[in-house]
């Protein structure tokens, strides 16, 4: 092999994009064998915050009942593998200025006015030895920094109760993805909850989901256009000057 072949594939290595959404559609995860899919196999027993009426005998099919099919009945999450909606509705702001400045001057100075006579000897040649040795160091410093940073994100989806923990708390796990032409739009979801911060209508806010952990983001043709080619990291890596 010539010598020139090594370095033309190290160029076609390096000129080559991201891999994600080359000349085809990302494809969509596959929802079987999911935590989610496993909760709602094996769910558990439901956990209902709202006491429930007693069972009418005389009236098998009263509206009237506490079961969650009747009128009145606590419809919301109680049980590994029952689904609740996710409200995601974030607009926060922050911002940061900082600056600090610094300086410092130092002077020293060293005679020598005796040492076995070498200040004399010096000084009959016509020069002196006094001071032997003068320092002078200074130094400043100067720095200043802004951030400024904001975030809108209004979105609803839906969850499912992975686990019941022991003291009644439910882990929760949602996940979305959308498709349009060859990008693909990813939501997930994680947490805890408490069942009575879900609401009547099934839904629970993000601030009240603990260790909430909301990705929203997205693989693609347009994603793969937004980052660097893989060549130029490898030569920030090996050469970030």
């Amino acid at each position: 092999m010539s010598p020139s072949k090594p370095l033309i594939l190290c160029l076609f290595v390096a000129a080559c994009g991201r891999g994600d959404g080359f000349a085809v559609s990302p494809d969509l995860s596959e929802p079987v064998g999911a935590p989610e899919h496993l909760a709602m196999l094996s769910p558990g027993p439901a956990i209902s915050v709202l006491p429930l009426a007693a069972p009418v005998a005389t009236l098998g099919a009263s509206l009237w009942t506490g079961d969650r099919g009747s009128l009145l009945g606590d419809n919301r999450a109680m049980t590994r593998g029952d689904i609740l909606t996710v409200v995601i509705e974030i607009d926060d702001s922050a911002q940061f200025t900082n600056q600090t400045d610094r300086a410092r001057e130092g002077d020293q100075q060293l005679a020598i006015d005796a040492l076995f006579g070498l200040p004399e000897g010096v000084a009959a040649a016509g020069t002196a030895l006094s001071p032997a040795i003068a320092l002078e160091s200074s130094s400043s410093f100067s720095g200043e920094g802004t951030v400024r940073r904001g975030e809108q994100l209004e979105l609803r989806m839906a969850a499912t109760v992975i686990e019941v923990l022991p003291n009644g708390i439910f882990a929760i796990m949602g996940s979305q993805e959308v498709r349009v032409n060859n990008e693909l739009r990813e939501l997930l979801v994680t947490g805890y909850v408490r069942p009575a911060d879900i609401t009547r209508q099934n839904e629970i806010t993000y601030d009240k989901i603990a260790s909430a952990r909301i990705s929203y983001g997205g693989r693609g043709q347009i994603t793969a256009m937004q980052q660097p080619r893989v060549g130029q990291q490898a030569l920030e890596i090996l050469a970030p000057f």
